[in-house]
């Protein structure tokens, strides 16, 4: 660094030099080559990493040197060489002043840069809460749902078991009515054809009885018995259907 600094001061040294006396002999223009050698030295400054006010020290090192060395001049060609040396210092430092403006504009961006990311972090993290607080509603409407699901499978087992059983009971009720039907019919059956047998009997009888009556109480037992008939028939479809369960 030492090395560095001591070889860019030889350099001001002679840079500046040239300036004072290309300019001293053309009057105050100003020579742009020479001008262009200062900037030169200013972007080897930045490289080196010179600050403003140690190239400022090292601008008046080479004056104080080159003073040492030149003769005195008047009053007014002084004023114009100190303008002269202003003006080539002015282009030295330029560089290293545009390095800090970029610099402080990078700062201000790279501060506006971390003001979004800091307001990106924290609606990144009401996002992620905001998605947390989703993630576990849904594992809840997913738990409700597996467990309505299971209550749904066992209410529905149970609602088959249920209907079987009441299948085998409407069944067993259904042949228990049935036999009671099938019992009641015969025995409804069994009476009827033995009451209707007693009154045939009795019939019977008194037609043999009346062979001795008249011929109307004769017509009048014939027709009993026919009714009689007629009735034991019926009632014996009337069995058979019930039989049959029509």
């Amino acid at each position: 660094m030492k090395c560095k600094l001591m070889t860019l001061s030889r350099r001001y040294e002679a840079a500046l030099r040239k300036h004072l006396g290309q300019s001293h002999r053309v009057g105050t223009r100003i020579s742009r080559a020479s001008l262009g050698a200062a900037q030169g030295l200013g972007r080897q400054a930045v490289a080196t990493g010179l600050e403003p006010l140690e190239m400022a020290r090292l601008h008046e090192q080479a004056l104080v040197a080159l003073d040492g060395q030149g003769e005195r001049l008047p009053a007014r060609a002084g004023a114009a060489r100190g303008k002269l040396a202003s003006d080539f210092f002015a282009e030295a430092i330029s560089p290293i002043e545009e390095t800090h403006l970029t610099a402080r504009r990078a700062r201000a961006h790279l501060s506006e840069l971390n003001k979004t990311l800091r307001r990106r972090t924290v609606e990144l993290a009401d996002s992620n809460r905001r998605l947390k607080r989703r993630i576990a509603k849904r594992k809840t409407a997913e738990e409700a749902l597996r467990q309505s699901r299971g209550h749904q499978t066992k209410l529905l087992k149970e609602s088959l078991r249920l209907e079987r059983s009441l299948r085998r009971l409407t069944h067993r009720l259904l042949a228990g009515h049935e036999n009671e039907r099938k019992k009641i019919s015969r025995e409804l059956r069994d009476e009827i054809a033995q009451t209707l047998l007693g009154i045939n009997v009795r019939l019977l009888s008194l037609k043999a009885d009346a062979t001795v009556n008249t011929e109307g109480l004769q017509k009048e037992i014939a027709s009993t018995q026919e009714l009689v008939a007629r009735s034991a028939k019926s009632v014996r479809r009337v069995a058979r259907g019930l039989e049959r369960g029509k």
